[in-house]
């Protein structure tokens, strides 16, 4: 949602992922081996071409090549340069006779083919008004970049002057979000005020504006410089980072703090969803289909949601009755946030032993739902104490040649108020092992595939078959204590209530208050948590639906393909094929597993 343009080649639009007829260019590749090799070319030269676009994605891998570029994206220039490449790519991509294919290659087609008409399509709704949020963008993202610790290398002195550029690069990409949200004003696009209050702080945060210049965060490279710099080196570029931190960094963001108070703030709506904007109904369409992979409307989606939270809660009920709790549903959801049965641990350690003590549980297991397993290292953190009190528990990827080993890491601020009903074991599932850990893993160290592929991300695919895993607890021998049972059930359940809460507040049914209060009856979250959640969803529409849309999907292809072959399916065959290309669109995904079912039987 940062980019500005005037749409062009509006015929790319009519082009629509399912029914593109793969024979239409007038220049057809037609035997097998070119069809193959012509289309691992225009794969290959898609990526490289594309990471010049968005060199942050090549920093994020290890590519270093563009470690100083920071396009000032938002320009229409730019803008009409990426429509006009996805559009010359998509062009050669129909010379390719796609029946000349083999099914893995057919795969690599249907995917390359939805990427570039998915980031065509976005530019008829003009995402370009609304440049970043509360929750997402460039302002956000660039302190953790500049502070040391992030995925931008601080190690050699081209390294450090690599990052002088791109804050160079900075201010400009500030001013030109600021004339994109002038646009979204001129055009009835703009933020709901409740979340334009949040990013005038974000704006002014101390880490981020102090001239206290060792308390700012972007002075980090400087005080962990690299041991083998000489002091004249390192006097250098101390005085480069605290000239370029007072004179290009915080007035860039007091500028951006200052537009937002006292410009937009007074222009932004007191309305929730998209569906109040100019041709809402249709933006957030796009967004729900961007977001799941699928053709569902926003009203299936969310029957969908109610039919889950209504499931979810008699499962509830049953934990409830086991633990033998007198009360309402939302009384226990109170209760078990201060049940000290569910807070077991006195410290950080025995947190993490609990986690490893999952990992050791499951490994048995995994060696029959798995044939395939990644080579990447595992290892089990504690979040770092400068970042603890705000983080999340996340996982954090390996590199794809298994020197850096994939992460999970744990906040810990206070292990005595550690909850196991916060879903410890599902958790673990979910970003760890077999979740995060194993598809990431997997699909990077698959160099059949192309890099697009190999380093791409869907978040219906992505997220849900880390959702898809939580649901193996119980085969995976978890879940039979009630509390951690409890935990399984509330993180599914927030992803269920994100089907409703998401299409309600973006079609009209819900406002945010309604919203947040619906979460709270459902979810044993505190109010601004809950909030926080909810504004996410306004922030970034159709995003939240992907999890449960992704995961629903696997399990319903699993349960397809045990009717389909009988005796002679195989779990651990089934999730290797699931996971051997990667992120997939879901409907590409069906296609796969229908073929290969198909190949099982006969």
């Amino acid at each position: 949602m940062t980019h500005l343009c005037k749409i062009i080649c509006v015929t790319i639009l009519a082009y629509c992922f399912f029914s593109c007829k793969k024979d239409d260019s007038p220049v057809m590749i037609t035997t097998i081996g070119s069809a193959t090799s012509e289309l691992d070319s225009i794969a290959s030269n898609y990526y490289e071409e594309y990471l010049k676009f968005y060199p942050l994605e090549a920093t994020s891998q290890g590519d270093d090549r563009y470690n100083d570029m920071l396009p000032d994206n938002l320009s229409q220039d730019f803008i009409k340069k990426e429509i006009a490449f996805y559009n010359s790519v998509h062009n050669r991509l129909k010379s390719i006779d796609y029946n000349n294919l083999d099914d893995d290659h057919k795969v690599v087609y249907d995917v390359l083919e939805y990427t570039l008409v998915d980031k065509q399509e976005r530019y008829a709704y003009h995402p370009e008004y609304i440049p970043f949020t509360q929750f997402d963008g460039l302002p956000l993202t660039f302190p953790m970049l500049g502070s040391g610790t992030g995925i931008q290398p601080f190690k050699t002195e081209k390294d450090y002057e690599n990052w002088l550029k791109r804050i160079d690069e900075f201010p400009i990409w500030m001013d030109s979000a600021i004339e994109n949200f002038r646009l979204g004003i001129k055009n009835n696009t703009v933020l709901p005020k409740s979340l334009v209050l949040k990013m005038i702080p974000q704006m002014k945060a101390e880490e981020i504006t102090t001239f206290e210049i060792d308390k700012n965060i972007f002075y980090g490279p400087i005080k962990n410089l690299p041991k083998d710099f000489k002091p004249v080196t390192a006097n250098k570029y101390a005085k480069l980072y605290q000239d370029a931190i007072k004179n290009k960094l915080i007035p860039a963001y007091l500028k951006m703090a200052d537009f937002l108070e006292k410009e937009y703030l007074p222009k932004a709506r007191t309305t929730d969803g998209y569906d109040a904007l100019p041709n809402g109904n249709n933006v957030y369409a796009y967004y729900v289909k961007s977001w799941t992979t699928t053709d569902k409307t926003p009203d299936e989606i969310h029957k969908t949601g109610l039919e889950e939270v209504a499931r979810i809660r008699k499962e509830m009920e049953q934990v409830k009755a086991q633990v033998e709790f007198q009360g309402s549903l939302e009384e226990f959801l109170n209760y078990v946030k201060t049940d000290p049965k569910a807070m077991p641990y006195k410290t950080s350690a025995e947190v993490l032993a609990g986690f490893q003590s999952i990992l050791d549980k499951i490994t048995p297991k995994l060696k029959t739902m798995f044939n395939v397993t990644p080579k990447t290292p595992f290892e089990i953190r504690q979040t770092e104490k400068y970042r603890e009190a705000s983080a999340s528990a996340e996982y954090i990827q390996g590199s794809a040649d298994g020197k850096r080993p994939g992460i999970f890491y744990m906040p810990i601020p206070d292990p005595t108020k550690f909850n196991v009903t916060s879903g410890m074991e599902s958790l673990f599932l979910h970003e760890a092992i077999p979740g995060h850990h194993y598809q990431i893993s997997l699909q990077q160290e698959n160099t059949k595939l192309p890099k697009f592929m190999r380093f791409g991300w869907i978040g219906a695919y992505g997220e849900g078959w880390a959702l898809y895993c939580e649901s193996l607890g119980s085969e995976f021998g978890l879940y039979t204590d009630p509390y951690q049972k409890m935990g399984s059930l509330s993180d599914e359940m927030l992803r269920a209530v994100r089907l409703v809460i998401d299409t309600g507040i973006h079609t009209g049914q819900m406002s945010r208050e309604e919203a947040i209060k619906y979460f709270l009856s459902n979810v044993a979250y505190d109010e601004a948590g809950a909030t926080a959640e909810v504004e996410r969803y306004m922030a970034l529409p159709g995003q939240a639906l992907s999890y449960k849309t992704g995961a629903m999907k696997i399990r319903e292809l699993r349960n397809k393909c045990q009717n389909e072959q009988g005796k002679k399916f195989n779990l651990a065959s089934f999730h290797d094929e699931v996971l051997s290309q990667g992120c997939l669109p879901l409907e590409v995904l069906e296609r796969k597993m229908n073929l290969w079912s198909k190949g099982v039987k006969q």
